[in-house]
């Protein structure tokens, strides 16, 4: 997967020139080819026309460069309403918002809870929970993503 770190850097040139963030970068591979699905972001949410203007510019610089080898698919989005975190900025930029968080606990069981991510650290983030506030080391956290309650945010 070489092409990733190419194909960050032209991702991250089109985002750029659209005025807006880079969020992450996935890659999938499926029966039709290898699907990069590229995450893109901005204060007040990206507008499909961003998503194509970005699209259209990582496309044609693909074109030329003809770095990967295989059949490819691209797909630029928002990463929406409940968005995965993984890496720290990820968490840095959720601070104050609900998220539902995977991790272990200190008998190294599997815990899923909801809470308010209110600090990023170097090696943990403090999560509010209605029962306590609690430190969780990035090394516990099995998997995280905001959180959305449909029915109490309509």
């Amino acid at each position: 997967m070489k092409y990733i770190e190419r194909f960050e850097e032209i991702a991250k040139e089109a985002c750029h020139k659209q005025g807006v963030a880079l969020y992450d970068i996935e890659t999938i591979h499926a029966a039709k080819g290898l699907v990069i699905v590229l995450y893109i972001t901005k204060i007040g949410g990206v507008t499909v026309g961003e998503c194509r203007s970005v699209s259209r510019t990582i496309s044609m610089v693909m074109e030329e460069d003809e770095f990967i080898d295989e059949r490819y698919y691209l797909e630029v989005s928002s990463p929406g309403l409940e968005r995965n975190l993984k890496l720290k900025k990820h968490y840095v930029s959720a601070i104050g918002e609900k998220i539902q968080i995977t991790f272990l606990d200190e008998n190294e069981d599997s815990v899923t809870k909801v809470g308010e991510l209110t600090e990023v650290l170097q090696e943990h983030v403090v999560v509010a929970f209605l029962e306590e506030e609690l430190p969780i080391l990035f090394k516990n956290i099995k998997k995280a993503k905001t959180y959305f309650d449909y029915k109490k945010d309509k």
